[in-house]
């Protein structure tokens, strides 16, 4: 995977946990993951489409998916609170937005977040695309980004130059 393609996320991540949990994130060195990461409860998923296909994914355990959705809702969230789903799936949209904003040369789109829980969960990334998983650890507990992206345009519009004509 082009790492001009994986630093917008591993940077909306960290502003994301930054700005709206006040919390920082350690994020550890990348591996390349099939299927659905271990100790994954709940994940939050967001598609791409156009130029770049695939997803992107907040990986929690119960308990950092609880801690975070609390956080961010300024209240007490369980699973079976529908705020919980809309908190964490609206944490996801953010990462993908801010992502999406970074990626130089790309027309992607991004989808409505989705909040997969148990068997939902074999779902998360599309078949096919194997995934790059970034551990992230925080005061509100570990759990992983994970992004799994083909791009089908490897050009990278460069902007035009202005020139000036010379005076005679």
């Amino acid at each position: 995977m082009d790492v001009r393609f994986i630093n917008p996320f591993i940077g909306a991540v960290k502003n994301v946990f930054s700005t709206m949990l006040e919390t920082e994130l350690l994020i550890s060195r990348p591996t390349i993951t099939t299927g659905v990461p271990k100790g994954t409860d709940v994940a939050a998923v967001i598609r791409f489409s156009g130029d770049g296909e695939g997803t992107v994914a907040l990986c929690f355990p119960q308990r950092t998916a609880v801690n975070t959705a609390s956080r961010f809702a300024g209240t007490l969230l369980g699973p079976d609170d529908p705020d919980f789903t809309d908190a964490l799936g609206e944490l996801a949209n953010m990462v993908a937005g801010q992502a999406k904003a970074q990626l130089e040369g790309l027309n992607a789109s991004i989808s409505l977040p989705r909040v997969l829980m148990g068997d939902d969960l074999r779902t998360l990334h599309p078949r096919g695309i194997p995934a790059l998983m970034l551990p992230c650890d925080s005061g509100l507990g570990r759990f992983s980004t994970e992004v799994a992206m083909t791009v089908s345009r490897r050009t990278v519009e460069m902007p035009a130059v202005a020139t000036v004509a010379s005076a005679s």
